[in-house]
């Protein structure tokens, strides 16, 4: 094990708590936008304190890696939400890092670790892609996401790549937001396939074995 993957085994508990304190701050302005100014202040300072906890384990990584240029070429999108303020809300997807954890507790078979991945990845890209659209699109006047129901419908038929097209953003940021939802959806039912693909090729293999 290198020293970087011994870093980040230690970091990697921390870090998810203050992903899950970076989702609150950001989620919670959007969510409910009558909050307390003094109660903003907070989740604002939250936010940038975890930005900058963030930035220092990249940092912490950066130095232990034996051959650093590669690593940050590797890892450039680390580079990219450290860097550019206009993308700090995609921080939200170190929440990611929680499939690792579930991984643990999933079932040692295929299907297990894969069902595990997916169900995750599949919730938490939905609500993430929902907070983040509606952030997105509710100030403009031409946009037709406007309330969290909205943009909650709109996550679900998109990672599930239905598309009805009754709700769809009009703005560039909601546009991104979008095609990295799209990804995910793809990723999503790629992986469905395999797992139900693996669960019949064992189930054969199973049945062949018997007789």
């Amino acid at each position: 094990m290198t020293r970087v993957e011994k870093w980040e085994r230690r970091a990697e508990v921390p870090l998810l708590l203050l992903a899950v304190g970076f989702l609150v701050a950001y989620a919670w302005p959007v969510l409910d936008p009558r909050i307390d100014a003094n109660l903003l202040t907070v989740l604002d300072a939250l936010s940038w304190t975890v930005w900058a906890a963030f930035a220092v384990d990249f940092a912490i990584r950066l130095w232990l890696a034996d051959q650093r240029w590669r690593y940050a070429q590797k890892h450039w999108y680390d580079v990219a939400l450290i860097a550019i303020p206009m993308l700090r809300p995609l921080r939200l997807l170190r929440l990611l890092a929680l499939a690792r954890i579930l991984n643990r507790s999933a079932s040692s078979s295929l299907a297990g670790r894969v069902g595990t991945y997916v169900g995750g990845t599949a919730l938490m890209a939905v609500f993430l892609g929902a907070v983040a659209m509606l952030d997105a699109e509710r100030h403009d006047p031409k946009a037709n996401i406007t309330t969290f129901g909205d943009a909650l419908w709109w996550a679900f038929t998109t990672v599930t790549t239905v598309g009805y097209g009754d709700r769809f953003p009009v703005t560039a940021e909601g546009r991104i937001v979008a095609v990295a939802l799209m990804l995910v959806g793809i990723a999503v039912v790629g992986s469905i396939t395999a797992m139900v693909a693996a669960v019949l090729v064992a189930q054969v293999q199973k049945d062949q074995a018997s007789t």
